[in-house]
């Protein structure tokens, strides 16, 4: 009887400890699990209604831009301003040697003298009727003649001069003091960048926004400065390489700060509103291959799953997602950088 009792007692004992023992175990490892879960922030994605725009980069060119030279051919001995300075209109740009044109100039002025005494002495006589009137002729004639070329003359000579056409700025200087030049020949490129105009080429499918008078937010990265402007010129034919369109905005540059040749980004907006499905960039992963993706939260799970996704444009600190997830999916914003696909997750903020 004795024995039957500590049997049963022995055996009481032995299931109590390895109750205990078992009970100890699932609360470790309970607790093990908590331990691994790596704490995270979710962000529902969310849609949010953007203004349609287009988005382009171009070059500054001035208002007027032109090509001088001079109207007569020789060898330029003057050349008053550098590239980049300013000339007021009518200021002089350069000139060339005078000396041939003048005694060219000389030569008429003599000739016309010589001949306007003669007409004087004849025109008397013709008024007496003493010569015929086919001589008389033949003196006007020549006396319209030589004053005609007198003018020809004086005009080369005034032509050695070159003066600004309008005020503005000189752009480039193709000529030095002591060269000889031709007629008509391009010496130096000038503009009037009081205003100046952005030129860029518009893709085809987006022309349907752009119209004369149109207002356009511009941007110059160099003067790190944003302005604004308006579209005053629309190409009716597409460049038949990349089947663009020309667009030219005007931008007002009371400083001369925006000078030619300086790159400008153009934003046009179109008056219409889409909405967009927006995460956080932050959250926005990529891998070896490059291919971006995201982790979402299963919070039935206590996991946190890879998914793949598909970009579109950015908006300040936000980025487009066009396809992979769905509104109000909850994409997991902070501690992103830890996860793997089916890591066990602690949410923060929930």
């Amino acid at each position: 009887m004795n024995h039957k009792w500590f049997y049963l007692i022995a055996g009481i004992a032995f299931m109590i400890s390895s109750c205990q023992k078992e009970s100890k175990k699932n609360d470790t490892a309970a607790n093990a699990d908590l331990i691994k879960a790596i704490p995270v922030v979710i962000t529902p994605a969310q849609k949010i209604s953007i203004s349609d725009s287009v988005t382009v980069s171009g070059n500054v060119e001035g208002n007027r831009t032109v090509k001088l030279g001079f109207m007569v051919a020789g060898k330029i001995n003057y050349i008053g301003k550098d590239e980049g300075r300013w000339l007021a209109k009518g200021e002089l740009i350069a000139s060339l040697d005078t000396e041939n044109y003048a005694i060219a100039k000389e030569i008429a002025d003599v000739q016309v003298a010589q001949v306007q005494d003669e007409y004087n002495r004849l025109k008397a006589m013709h008024d007496q009727h003493s010569i015929s009137e086919s001589d008389f002729a033949k003196i006007s004639f020549g006396l319209q003649q030589a004053k005609a070329q007198q003018r020809l003359h004086a005009k080369n000579l005034a032509d050695t001069k070159l003066y600004a056409p309008f005020s503005g700025v000189l752009l480039k200087k193709l000529c030095e003091v002591g060269e000889i030049t031709g007629t008509g020949i391009p010496q130096f490129v000038f503009s009037d960048i009081s205003k100046v105009k952005v030129s860029a080429f518009i893709p085809e499918n987006e022309m349907q926004i752009i119209k004369l008078g149109k207002k356009a937010i511009v941007s110059i990265p160099a003067l790190n400065k944003t302005v604004s402007g308006r579209i005053v010129e629309a190409g009716s034919a597409a460049d038949a390489a990349s089947r663009s369109f020309n667009v030219k905005i005007e931008l007002d540059n009371p400083k001369m700060q925006i000078l030619p040749g300086m790159i400008a980004e153009v934003l046009i907006p179109s008056g219409n509103t889409t909405a967009v499905l927006v995460v956080s960039s932050d959250a926005v992963l990529h891998d070896l291959d490059n291919q971006s993706f995201l982790f979402v939260a299963d919070s039935t799970k206590g996991k946190a799953f890879k998914r793949t996704v598909s970009l579109g444009k950015f908006y300040d600190g936000l980025i487009e997602i066009a396809s992979g997830i769905s509104e109000n999916e909850p994409v997991i914003t902070g501690g992103e950088h830890k996860l793997t696909d089916g890591s066990t997750i602690s949410i923060q903020n929930q």
